[in-house]
């Protein structure tokens, strides 16, 4: 199973620049969506049948053209959970699980605390949250695929410019701290367990040619539970699509 995880910074727009091209081409058998900022009927999927991918499922913010998250698939999986069950955090569309057989595919977009100390505030409260709903699910669920944007560099080398950021919502040491533990609690960063080489990144700023001259950070992952994490084929990151201020990221399991 190869999955793809891409924050596509609204669906719409990514559609106009190829992404069902990009989509056809991909040889994934999954994608996980994340900030598709649309409702499924804004979309139409017929296109996405035609591109291989007639399974779709959606998780939308009750905030018109904001975050969102949704899967598509090429088989139709056992059982989908929409959302957490917890209307506090399930206003904001950010998790789907799809269970495809004895494996759980996530897509998750974690909350970002740019924007100032009230929603830095509300994304550690979320952390907090989604670290004992991700153990309780594994209770469950132990064959999980955690996939989507964290918005979290783990480590220095995840980023261009450490130093200068150290103060910067998503390289704060509380947030990182919380990706080791979540790391440490039994998953597997895919990309980093096989690719230990700097300069790798999934998101770039649009401001200053940030992405030519590759200042990004590496926020997007797929997490792979440790009883599957032996199965890890491949995993990469794929700069050269560019559809989005991100970039897919994936993994491949046997």
């Amino acid at each position: 199973m190869k999955i793809i995880s891409y924050n596509v910074n609204g669906i719409r727009s990514a559609l106009s620049k190829g992404l069902l091209d990009f989509m056809q081409l991909s040889g994934a058998d999954v994608f996980c969506f994340q900030e598709t900022k649309a409702l499924p009927n804004q979309v139409e999927p017929y296109l996405f049948e035609l591109s291989g991918y007639p399974f779709s499922y959606w998780v939308s913010a009750e905030k018109k053209g904001y975050s969102g998250v949704a899967i598509y698939s090429k088989t139709k999986p056992d059982h989908v959970a929409y959302g957490f069950g917890v209307p506090e955090w399930d206003n904001e569309g950010r998790i789907v699980r799809a269970d495809f057989g004895e494996l759980s595919v996530i897509s998750v977009y974690i909350p970002s605390g740019s924007s100032g100390e009230d929603r830095q505030a509300f994304k550690m409260r979320w952390l907090e949250f989604f670290t004992g709903y991700i153990n309780n699910l594994r209770k469950e669920r132990p064959n999980l695929i955690v996939c989507g944007d964290y918005n979290i560099c783990h480590k220095p080398i995840d980023i261009h410019d450490p130093i200068g950021n150290k103060n910067s919502s998503g390289f704060l040491p509380e947030e990182r701290e919380w990706m080791e533990q979540f790391v440490q609690a039994g998953f597997t960063d895919s990309f980093r367990s096989l690719y230990p080489q700097p300069h790798q990144y999934s998101w770039w700023s649009y401001r200053a040619n940030a992405r030519n001259n590759n200042k990004g950070w590496r926020i997007d992952y797929c997490m792979v539970a440790e009883p599957i994490s032996k199965r890890i084929v491949d995993a990469g990151i794929m700069p050269n699509a560019k559809h989005s201020d991100h970039c897919p990221v994936w993994v491949e399991l046997n």
